[in-house]
């Protein structure tokens, strides 16, 4: 699990420094249906990437659940067979 999370801290370093210096970068317009919103780069950037953290946690803990509730789920027991007189 160690190498997961130094994985996870060089990417969220990488994307840190990338924000930092697109900092300066002129507004973006993002249009959806019929709302229009005025923002910065870095936070569509990172409001990007947030999003898809969220939903890659949305769709993979459930899935993870149902998993460890089948492996901790005890086998079907079926009844010793009586010995033969």
């Amino acid at each position: 699990m160690k190498p997961f999370f130094w994985i996870a801290f060089v990417i969220v370093a990488v994307i840190a420094v990338f924000a930092v210096q697109n900092s300066a970068a002129s507004p973006v317009l993002l249009r959806f249906l019929f709302w229009k919103f005025e923002t910065s780069l870095v936070y569509t950037i990172l409001g990007a990437i947030g999003l898809g953290i969220f939903l890659t946690l949305l769709f993979w803990i459930p899935r993870e659940i149902r998993s460890y509730l089948r492996r901790s789920k005890p086998q079907s027991a079926t009844p010793p067979a009586s010995p033969s007189p």
